[in-house]
């Protein structure tokens, strides 16, 4: 089956953000005291969390590419992963925990990604191929 245009710039788009959210990611958590400083108020679970799916989006979006009917499983299970962290930063918030308002538009913005990536996935790759 050929993938279509639609997943494959999905595809594209989640590598270079798988990418780039294990460099910011590996920066904030093992860089040197300006990095980490620079992330300011940052949640560690959060922090730890986006950095390890970081290279679950590179995966999905290899998979993606090559039209792999696991990578849409990958995707809804990477946006199910991210609600259930979105939800425990918000107890982490309503409990008074410091954070920066940054955190909350990544993971509104991650989350919408991986439902959108999850749901074009799903729709274009087909059941019973042999992928």
């Amino acid at each position: 089956m050929k993938t279509s245009r639609l997943l494959r710039i999905l595809a594209a788009v989640a590598i270079v953000f798988g990418a780039l959210t294990i460099f910011s990611g590996g920066r904030a958590l093992f860089g040197g005291a300006l990095a980490q400083a620079a992330v300011g108020n940052a949640v560690d679970f959060v922090l730890w969390f986006n950095f390890l799916a970081g290279f679950a989006y590179v995966l999905a979006g290899v998979g993606l590419w090559l039209g792999r009917r696991w990578a849409a499983w990958t995707a809804g299970l990477l946006a199910l992963a991210t609600a259930v962290v979105a939800g425990a930063f918000g107890l982490h918030v309503m409990g008074g925990g410091a954070y920066e308002m940054r955190t909350v538009g990544a993971l509104a913005l991650r989350l919408g990604f991986w439902v959108v990536v999850a749901v074009a996935a799903l729709r274009g790759l087909k059941p019973g191929l042999k992928r």
